[in-house]
């Protein structure tokens, strides 16, 4: 019998594996679980959008702030509440700008969480977007997650 690729790297141990997905899920959030906040206008729950603001323009999350990362620094974020969340996102996985926005915002004391896939995953779950300068609301039948 062939030795197992997936095996040649090394195993983790169960509570090793525990530990490690528990801290990835403290970082990190998906669509579906954002989508559901938002539907429920969750007060904590802020998504912010750190794309430039024409692409922000071109489509966003329903209810997200426009703040691209390059704009970020300690006199742009007196602007926002230290006592919510910030679920940072751009348009997905192949890029880091929701990597840099959650970056500059944990320096700064702020509590962050990356979306995963950003807006790339935001439409494959069939979530819908906003158009234009203004926020929007997350409105109408809620999308139901398949996992």
């Amino acid at each position: 019998m062939t030795p197992s690729i997936v095996k040649s790297s090394g195993l983790a141990s169960p509570a090793e594996s525990a530990t490690y997905l528990a801290e990835k899920l403290r970082y990190h959030t998906d669509a579906a679980d954002l989508a559901s906040d938002l539907y429920a206008a969750h007060p904590d729950i802020i998504a912010l959008d750190t794309r430039q603001a024409a692409a922000y323009q071109a489509g966003h999350i329903p209810g997200a702030i426009s703040f691209p990362h390059a704009e970020m620094d300690e006199a742009s974020v007196v602007r926002l509440d230290r006592s919510k969340v910030y679920v940072c996102y751009c348009d997905g996985i192949g890029c880091n700008g929701s990597t840099w926005g959650s970056y500059k915002l944990a320096k700064l004391g702020f509590t962050v969480k990356e979306l995963i896939g950003g807006l790339d995953f935001w439409q494959r779950d069939g979530l819908p977007l906003a158009l234009g300068k203004e926020a929007g609301k997350l409105a109408g039948p809620q999308i139901e997650c398949d996992c």
